[in-house]
């Protein structure tokens, strides 16, 4: 749904010193009426060949003042967040805005975030953020079929990753938040004192650790199974002849599949295991474009996606080209939380707050970071100094009280539900999720309901579906159903 994060670390970066950086839309706000200069043709493509264009947009480092800790001061911190990603600079911010000491520990702290995000608009202006968002939609639109397809009256906007990330770091400065250029390679544990020893054998205290640094890190720990799901893109912001889009309106999903018409062993994959297109137009040459697979488990083959990509856009008469940027996304979903609680906090991907059921993160990362921030600060700001195994568990049951572990539960059965689903029963699923009333469906793509109203929201959707919906849901869900019901019991023991 929404383009999140890669697992992997960024590639070593010149100095930004040396770097002229282009004025793209990547960088900065998109307007309709960009000088036609700004979209000068340098690479072309066969339909077939997009895939082998290089990007235009190379990685680079933001041009920004950051007080970098020396370790030979060998200052002891309150908190140490590992990752200056949106989860690590997010609580960083919020944290020692209440005047605790806080360093931030990253490889590349100034590096630009690789991918692109979406976010609804309302929920950004309700975090105050509405000015990092550098291109907004007034609707959305879901293309069920070749024959149906659902308007939404819900703006939706892009996150200027650039905008977002200088907020962070000034905001970051001015709390007096310390920077380290390293990579965390091993965290250590005393009654009431943590410690990290980085790549570059420098060693820093702290009276909590806080792992914001993504999907992968081996920091955080886990007492059950992770039987996650898995969500897989490839997109590119491309320049491109024409495309056939409505420039009001980006696309949430598209599952139509007649572009395979003459591809049967990607027709009949697809069937079983379907993608989508999501796209953002910018302006009539100008277009992000994302295949993606909502939910499988094991995680589709990304050869696979990007195939279904090249027949789609073929298919849709878009010749890309010069490809601006391109991305792959792989985003675990669902699960089980990891072990609550424990002596590393985590925020971000590798704490379970990605949307099990959609895969959105940072909106709802930028919203939990203030209650995390809040948690930690009862304990470290208070003339108490509440530390050790109390400040452990104020810090993960405020980002996972009870009732928000119960709500994932629910948000986890849908998961497991989309996972049974061939393409036709994606298809009526939403066909009826969208025909809910919007306070159901906004509320659940931005997980503000609480645990009564997503059971209304699944007895509406049920009386909304078709009788072959009704019949999916009959026959494919009562283990995921009794799974969820199990597990909010032994949540609220």
């Amino acid at each position: 749904m929404e383009t999140l994060l890669t697992p992997s670390p960024s590639s070593p970066l010149p100095n930004s010193s040396s770097i002229s950086l282009p004025k793209t839309p990547f960088l900065h706000p998109i307007s309709k009426n960009l000088p036609r200069k700004r979209h000068q043709i340098v690479q072309t493509s066969k339909f077939a060949s997009f895939l082998d264009l290089e990007p235009k947009l190379k990685p680079f480092f933001l041009d920004f003042d950051v007080p970098w800790f020396n370790p030979t001061d060998r200052a002891r911190f309150d908190v140490i967040v590992i990752g200056a990603g949106p989860a690590g600079l997010r609580l960083a911010e919020e944290v020692s805005n209440y005047g605790i000491k806080v360093c931030c520990i990253d490889p590349s702290p100034l590096s630009m975030w690789p991918n692109n995000y979406g976010a609804w608009v309302d929920e950004f202006e309700g975090l105050g953020l509405g000015d990092c968002l550098d291109k907004t939609w007034p609707m959305a639109c879901v293309y069920i079929n070749d024959e149906k397809t659902k308007y939404l009256g819900r703006a939706y906007g892009r996150v200027g990753r650039k905008e977002l990330k200088l907020k962070l770091l000034c905001n970051c400065v001015t709390n007096g938040v310390k920077f380290y250029k390293a990579k965390a390679w091993k965290v250590e544990h005393k009654e009431f004192e943590s410690s990290i020893v980085c790549d570059d054998g420098n060693e820093f205290k702290a009276s909590l650790i806080v792992d914001a640094s993504g999907f992968t890190s081996s920091f955080v720990e886990y007492d059950k199974p992770r039987n996650h799901g898995y969500q897989i893109a490839h997109g590119i912001l491309a320049e491109v002849d024409q495309h056939p889009f409505d420039l009001d309106k980006m696309v949430l999903m598209d599952w139509r599949d007649s572009h395979l018409g003459n591809e049967p062993y990607l027709r009949a994959s697809n069937l079983k295991f379907p993608t989508f297109l999501y796209a953002m137009p910018f302006d009539k040459n100008l277009i992000f474009l994302e295949e993606t697979s909502l939910v499988s488990r094991p995680v589709l083959s990304y050869m696979e996606v990007k195939k279904r990509m090249v027949a789609r856009l073929r298919q849709l008469g878009i010749r890309v080209r010069a490809v601006i940027e391109d991305e792959k996304c792989v985003i675990p979903m669902g699960g089980p939380l990891p072990k609550i609680p424990q002596k590393v906090m985590a925020i971000g991907g590798n704490s379970g707050i990605v949307h099990p059921s959609t895969g959105y993160t940072v909106a709802q990362t930028m919203a939990l970071a203030p209650l995390l921030a809040e948690a930690i600060v009862e304990c470290l700001g208070s003339t108490r100094m509440i530390r050790g195994t109390p400040l452990y568990n104020r810090a993960w049951n405020g980002l996972w009280p009870l009732e928000r572990r119960c709500t994932r539960e629910f948000n986890c059965f849908g998961m497991e539900t989309l996972l049974k689903l061939d393409l036709n029963g994606i298809r009526r699923f939403f066909d009826a999720f969208f025909e809910l009333n919007p306070h159901y469906w906004e509320g659940f793509l931005s997980s503000r309901l609480s645990l009564g109203e997503l059971f209304m929201l699944a007895l509406c959707h049920f009386g909304h579906a078709s009788n072959r919906s009704k019949l999916d849901m009959v026959t494919k869900c009562p283990v995921p159903l009794v799974k969820m019901i199990g597990n909010i019991a032994l949540e609220a023991i």
